[in-house]
Parts: C-alpha cells; structure tokens; sequence
C-alpha cells in the first residue's frame, strides 16, 4: 500500500442447513476489516455449530488497523474468536470492536490480544447482550512492551433492559418485535 492508501475490506458469513460442521476462517491481511456472522437459517437446537475466527495482524509505522467483529449465536451454537495485534512501528493504532448477542444455550468466547511494542495507541472495545442461557466469555489483553504505548480494554455484558422493551411496545411492537429491533440496532 502506498502513502494515504485506503483499504476496505467487508466480509460477511450467513450459515445455514444443519450446521454441523467446523468453519475456520483466516482473513487475508487489510487495513479495515469487518466479520458478521447471522444467525443460521433452520434455527434447529439441537445442531452444534463451530465458529472459529483465527486472527493476526502487525501494524507498522503510522499504520492503522480497524478490527470489526459483529456476531449473533443461538441454539446450541458455539463461537470462538482469538484476535492478535502487534503494534510494532511508531504511530500505529488499531480499534477492535467486537459487538455480539448470545441468545438460548449458545456459547461465545473472544479472546483479543494488542500488543505495543513502541509509541502506538490500541483500543479494545467488547461489548455482548446475553439472553436464554447463553454463556459468554470476554477475555480482552493488552500488552505494553514500550514506555509510550498506549492501551485500553473495556469489556461490558448484559442483557437488554426491560425499559427499551416498554418504551417501543408502548410504540406498537410486540415484545418480540421490540427485542429484535433492539438487536438490529445493536448489531448494525
């Protein structure tokens, strides 16, 4: 990439059938990156599906990395996300933002990891609704390996608020139909 170069690079997964199969997905490097996975067409709860996302970027000098993640689980789906970033030359910066919603026995896991190893800026931003009996593990890390690295992690779980469903059932929406705007909106 040359000077004040942009890349933009979307990618979109959307499973469907019986969903019993491991799906490993290894991105080709980029400057913007952004991943969603939907929800599985036949919602059958007994299907077991494996979602793993191995991620690993270095950023150079003055390069800047947005990494975008947006996830919805349900059934007895499992996701596993590992994001690694080396933040290697001076000035470089990366964003990782990983919004996501477990709904009923799914189970999500997300293990970002910066790391600065000169004067940089990295900022990890996990944020999931749980629902049903869902489970999420949210496992930010930062690593400082110079003086003028700067790093934050923030990782926030919980589940939609009874209010925002009253306020839009007020509106006209079921409860179903309030829930699901709420998660549209959170997941755009």
């Amino acid at each position: 990439m040359g000077k004040n170069a942009k890349v933009k690079y979307v990618e979109k997964h959307y499973g469907e059938g019986d969903g019993s199969g491991e799906r490993i997905l290894n991105p080709p490097p980029t400057c913007t990156w952004r991943r969603l996975l939907l929800r599985d067409g036949d919602g059958t709860a007994a299907r077991r599906h494996l979602h793993r996302a191995r991620h690993q970027r270095r950023a150079g000098r003055g390069r800047k990395l947005v990494l975008t993640e947006k996830l919805l689980t349900h059934g007895n789906q499992t996701a596993i996300s590992n994001m690694k970033v080396e933040l290697k030359g001076e000035g470089s910066s990366v964003q990782v933002i990983s919004r996501s919603v477990a709904q009923d026995q799914s189970q999500q896991v997300f293990y970002p990891k910066v790391t600065g190893n000169a004067r940089c800026f990295g900022h990890v931003q996990c944020d999931s609704i749980i629902m049903g009996d869902a489970r999420i593990s949210s496992i930010p890390a930062i690593v400082a390996n110079h003086v003028d690295a700067q790093l934050i992690h923030e990782a926030a779980i919980g589940r939609i608020a009874g209010d925002q469903i009253l306020k839009l059932m007020t509106l006209g929406l079921t409860e179903q139909e309030a829930e699901e705007k709420i998660l549209d909106g959170f997941l755009q």
